[in-house]
């Protein structure tokens, strides 16, 4: 049952987050689109299953259903917000599972079977950073779009996104190697080199540190799943 949640779980993430550009994201109103995104995530499926298209098939139809009740019930200002964000990837996951759990050896009898053993931990990792890193980003930044009428703290262009991306992928690493206690070094240099940022006036200070506090449970959250998946695998 895990290689198959594993796979499809690598799917997911390639399908939404790698291969879904934000042109696709933001079109999904257009049946064009919507058609093609879930092409994607039937076609990652099934070639992360090394087979299994009837599996592949309905997790491609599942996705569809929760993206276009999101798409075409819910207005923009909705979507847009960090619980829609997380109710949806929820909801994707859970069919996800109820996929694994009704078929679970599907991946077990794939073209990718024989390999299956070593393969599934570094899918899982795949994901997992996946998840952490750019979901994360999505997160972190659905959570602080109330704040973009503020006047917060400008710097580089795309340097907060990468700087968040960057402190997750150290979080996730740390946890993987079993080294959590690093994150506290981390934070701790992070405080030092927003210091001076933060101590300018008061917003500034809150939205790095409500950024910064964010992003930073997010990675944990998601390097402990990724974690207990891994431990989980046989």
């Amino acid at each position: 049952m895990i290689e198959t949640f594993a796979a499809l779980l690598l799917a997911h993430m390639l399908a939404d987050f790698i291969a879904q550009t934000p042109g696709m994201a933001e079109g999904k109103r257009h049946p064009g689109i919507m058609a093609l995104h879930g092409a994607l995530v039937f076609a990652l499926s099934a070639a992360a299953l090394g087979g299994g298209w009837q599996v592949a098939l309905a997790v491609a139809g599942a996705h569809l259903v929760i993206d276009a009740v999101k798409t075409w019930a819910l207005p923009a200002p909705v979507r847009a917000t960090l619980t829609v964000f997380i109710v949806d990837q929820t909801a994707h996951l859970a069919t996800l599972g109820a996929a694994a759990l009704l078929r679970p050896d599907t991946a077990a009898t794939g073209l990718w079977a024989p390999w299956l053993a070593q393969l599934t931990v570094p899918a899982i990792v795949v994901a997992g950073a996946i998840a952490t890193i750019l979901a994360g980003g999505h997160a972190v930044g659905r959570l602080m779009a109330r704040y973009s009428a503020e006047e917060v703290p400008q710097g580089l262009p795309d340097a907060g996104r990468l700087i968040g991306q960057l402190e997750r992928a150290m979080i996730l690493l740390l946890v993987l190697i079993g080294e959590p206690a690093g994150i506290g070094f981390l934070i701790a240099a992070k405080s030092v080199l927003r210091f001076d940022t933060a101590a300018k006036e008061q917003k500034a200070g809150e939205y790095v540190i409500i950024g910064t506090l964010a992003s930073f449970a997010w990675a944990l959250a998601a390097a402990h799943a990724t974690m207990a998946l891994i431990a989980a695998a046989p």
